[in-house]
């Protein structure tokens, strides 16, 4: 759980963060978006007790940043972007490293669950110099889990990785979902996004919009339904045109492109209509905006 009141973080004359309001439930996959520079990070590090605001107030489970900020840390795992790991040591010592530091009790115990999970067990006692990128970030992840947070910061986790261990990852985080781990997911990656957030926060210094992406796509680009034809001529283009839930129509070779909404109740009675207008229809479907359009738009506008 993690709320923010008017969150800021001023470096010098440059601000970072700007009047940050985010109500992030528990148990929720918040993908925060944003393009290079835009204050992810930052927001991050405050959160997590690692830096102190310059203004405004946050609640991390339960505790307030600047007054709790050690328990903050003990209740929370962060994977940075690029994650420094001990890399003359194995993965045994450097999750025993820092299983010491969160005081975990069982510690040879939590380094066998994580290792085992995240297909590293095999290679405990081997350096960490020896591992790939996508090795090495299965350790950082095992290492932020380590003391089982109840909040979970993840910061770029798959940037760089190959399709397979790229996959491999996203599947692992989407398990944690269902483990009821709260997760603040920084990503370039907006398929990525779309697949395992429930919410996004588009940012840039200040925060844009925060919503479902299904919900952010029908706002800015409202539904389009196409309607695959024999033929199209203008009795079947008015025949749906008529209806004033239509907002919006296209004729685009032998398709009928429709703006409206609700369509799960609107196309019955626009489909029976085409027919009743003679209209041989073949299929019909949605035509769906990817994020990447939604995110572009929205950075775009704010510029």
């Amino acid at each position: 759980m993690i709320i923010t009141e008017n969150l800021e973080k001023k470096f010098g004359d440059i601000t970072a963060v700007q009047s940050l309001n985010l109500d992030i439930k528990e148990g929720e996959v918040f993908g925060f978006l944003g393009p290079n520079g835009a204050g992810k990070t930052t927001t991050i590090r405050m959160l997590s007790g690692l830096i102190a605001p310059t203004q405004g107030t946050a609640i991390v489970n339960g505790y307030k940043i600047g007054i709790d900020n050690q328990k903050i840390r003990s209740t929370v795992g962060v994977l940075t972007e690029t994650p420094g790991l001990y890399e003359n040591l194995t993965a045994d010592q450097n999750l025993r490293i820092f299983a010491e530091l969160y005081g975990v009790k069982d510690i040879a115990r939590q380094i066998e669950k994580y290792l085992k999970m995240l297909g590293l067990w095999e290679r405990k006692f081997d350096t960490v110099g020896t591992f790939s990128k996508g090795m090495r970030q299965k350790l950082a992840i095992a290492r932020a889990l380590i003391h089982e947070p109840r909040t979970l910061f993840f910061d770029e986790p798959t940037a760089g990785l190959d399709p397979e261990a790229a996959h491999n990852l996203r599947n692992f985080i989407a398990d944690l979902r269902k483990g009821g781990r709260t997760i603040f997911l920084c990503t370039h990656n907006l398929d990525e996004a779309d697949r395992l957030c429930d919410r996004i926060g588009v940012f840039k210094t200040r925060l844009l919009v925060v919503d479902a992406p299904s919900n952010l796509r029908s706002s800015l680009f409202g539904r389009k339904i196409v309607f695959h034809l024999q033929n199209v001529n203008e009795n079947l283009i008015a025949s749906v045109k008529k209806f004033d839930y239509v907002t919006d129509i296209k004729a685009i070779d032998n398709k009928i492109v429709a703006t409206l909404d609700n369509p799960e109740l609107r196309n019955p009675e626009l489909i029976r209509s085409l027919i009743d207008n003679g209209a041989d229809l073949t299929f019909v479907g949605e035509l769906r905006h990817s994020l990447e359009d939604v995110y572009l738009q929205l950075v775009q506008n704010a510029e």
